[in-house]
């Protein structure tokens, strides 16, 4: 068995849940920063380009750094390939539909990423624009696109944690309580 094999294999068996809970943190800190962001517009009453989120408000390079996003979308992605082998059944489904609408999340935020590099603007817009950005603001965007992949990820564990049989007995992981 190759190195990468013998990695992506331990992940997904004895460190899975580890990994698993390592990358909920991350991606539970991401959507503290968007959901942050929100209550500084919606609740606060802050102009966007104020509001910043946590993080943002002392260092503002974050919110306006099409690379910081992108390679959070990319860690998003890798994350769900790489942990995606130790799901089995109904979980797989679930985390298999977080991880295509991720995908999609990932070529939104690399088209901004490229209009950034070259200057040259979707639909003659100021900025870097995203496709479904010609239709909903960037940050309403960025609300629903963490809560679709977020809310099948979440299904995903519940489910990985509480196997019917026939998936318990596929799992190569002890991320699910012991029967009784």
């Amino acid at each position: 068995m190759s190195a990468p094999a013998l990695t992506r294999s331990r992940l997904n068996e004895q460190h899975h849940k580890a990994a698993l809970g390592l990358f909920l943190v991350i991606v539970l800190g991401h959507w503290a920063e968007h959901v942050a962001q929100a209550i500084q517009i919606y609740a606060l009453g802050w102009p966007v380009a104020q509001a910043r989120g946590v993080l943002g408000l002392p260092f503002p390079w974050l919110v306006t750094s099409e690379w910081m996003h992108y390679g959070y979308a990319l860690v998003m992605l890798i994350g769900l390939i790489l942990l995606r082998p130790g799901f089995t059944g109904r979980a797989r489904t679930w985390w298999t539909v977080a991880l295509a609408i991720q995908f999609w999340h990932h070529i939104e935020h690399l088209l901004l990423l490229l209009q950034a590099m070259t200057g040259v603007h979707l639909a003659g817009r100021p900025v870097p624009t995203s496709i479904v950005q010609l239709l909903i603001p960037r940050v309403e965007l960025h609300l629903f696109y963490n809560a679709v992949v977020f809310v099948p990820m979440v299904v995903a564990m519940v489910l990985h944690r509480r196997p019917r049989p026939a998936e318990r007995a596929a799992m190569r992981c002890d991320c699910a309580p012991a029967t009784a």
